[in-house]
This record gives structure tokens, C-alpha cells and sequence, in this order.
């Protein structure tokens, strides 16, 4: 399925939301939060890594990884390594990300796995893992024959915005439960901070809809290439 108009443009409104979500996060859990720190008596400064690393690693590199077959004007291969690094450096800073969380709650003697956020997140990092080693083995190396290739090929791209909207909306989940807990401690719920966290919540969502525009969208022509969005 692809829309009758170029992708190019809503890459450019996605790059934009990227920028304005990281700013947010950044803002958010270093002048609000207290800033970040992988060891540190204010079990928090641990926390905010997590949050960090998962809207800016995971969620908006992982965009940037989708998008890249749809905004970059480069030959087959080119476009194929540039999308599998971004995913992998995607995967490999969701994995740190969740990481982080699991060392604040043992730090601070909170139950793991206790949220739905919590379930959701294991459960996308796994698939997001599976579907990465499968692009791999597939697509890129060894690579399958031409029609494993070829019949692999939409599967990969609906589990692939499967996964990815998945990641979205436990993103909003998770800043929406954080930011439960802080009210709960008597964080102002009119209050700067919580106007910031929301805000960041609607610029990640609306990042995540730019992301599948591009991915429905009309690609710019390539050498060799194949006329097919990937994910």
C-alpha cells in the first residue's frame, strides 16, 4: 500500500518532532529530574536513563531506521546497511534502557514487572529482537534465495510497524505512569513538569504517525532497487 504523494515530506515534519521529543526528554529529566547517572544515592538519577534512552534510542533512531528506506536517495545495498545499523543501535539502546530500569527498582527494592508498561516493554524488546536477526539472516547476510526473499518480505514489513507501534504506544504508556506516580507524590498536576511530560507523550505519538506517513508514502527512486517499503 503506498499513498499517491512522496514520503520525503513527512520525513522532514518527523525529523522536526524527533528533535523536539529529544529536547523534551532531555529537559525533562535533567533540569526537572535531576539528571542522569549509572551510579548514584539518588536512586532516580538512574531511573532517567531509562526513559532517555528509550524515546531517543529506541523509539526515534528505530523511526529514523524505518524512514531511511523512504528519505534517503541511495542505492539498494547503501539504503538496506544504513536500515539495519539504525535498528541495531535502536535495539541495543532499548536493551540498555531496560536495563537501567530493572537496576533502579533492585536498587531501590521495588518489585519488577509488576505494569502492563513493564510486560509490553519485555515482550517488544524480544520481537524487536527477533525481527532484527530474521532482517539479518534474510536480507542481508547470509540472505535468503529470491523467493524466501520475496515472500518474507511483506511479513517482515507488517511485523515490522506491528513492533513499532507497539514501542509508540508503550512509550506514551510508560511517561503516563511515571507521571501518575510523581502526582501521586505530590508532583502539581497543572504544573510545568507534567505539562512537559504530556506534551513529550503527544510529540513522541505524533512522531510514530509521521514514521508510518513515510512508510505509506512514495520513496524517492533508487539504482537497483526494489519498489517496497521496509521496516
Amino acid at each position: 500500500m503506498a499513498l499517491e504523494v512522496k514520503a520525503l515530506p513527512f520525513t522532514f515534519v518527523a525529523h522536526a518532532l524527533a528533535i523536539a521529543g529529544a529536547i523534551l526528554v532531555l529537559v525533562w529529566c535533567i533540569h526537572f529530574r535531576g539528571g542522569l547517572a549509572w551510579e548514584a544515592s539518588n536512586k532516580n538519577l538512574i531511573f532517567n536513563i531509562h526513559p532517555v534512552l528509550m524515546l531517543i534510542g529506541f523509539i526515534i533512531i528505530g523511526g529514523e531506521a524505518i524512514m531511511s528506506y523512504k528519505s534517503l536517495p541511495l542505492k539498494k545495498q547503501e539504503k538496506k546497511l544504513v536500515h539495519l545499523v539504525l535498528h541495531a543501535v535502536a535495539l541495543i539502546l532499548g536493551i540498555i534502557g531496560i536495563y537501567t530500569a530493572f537496576k533502579y527498582h533492585n536498587e531501590s527494592g521495588i518489585a519488577n514487572l509488576y505494569s502492563l508498561h513493564s510486560w509490553l516493554g519485555i515482550v517488544i524488546i524480544v520481537l524487536y529482537g527477533i525481527q532484527w536477526i530474521y532482517g539479518f539472516l534474510v536480507f542481508f547476510f547470509p540472505g535468503g534465495s529470491t523467493t524466501v526473499r520475496s515472500e518474507s518480505l511483506p511479513w517482515h514489513v507488517v511485523f515490522g510497524v506491528f513492533v513499532y507501534i507497539l514501542a509508540v504506544a508503550n512509550a506514551a504508556l510508560g511517561l503516563l505512569e511515571k507521571l501518575t506516580f510523581l502526582e501521586n507524590s505530590g508532583l502539581a498536576k497543572y504544573g510545568s513538569e507534567a505539562l512537559l511530560v504530556n506534551f513529550t507523550a503527544v510529540v513522541a505519538i505524533l512522531y510514530g504517525a509521521f514514521v508510518m506517513l513515510t512508510v505509506i508514502g512514495q520513496g524517492p527512486p533508487a539504482e537497483d532497487d526494489y519498489s517496497y517499503t521496509a521496516i
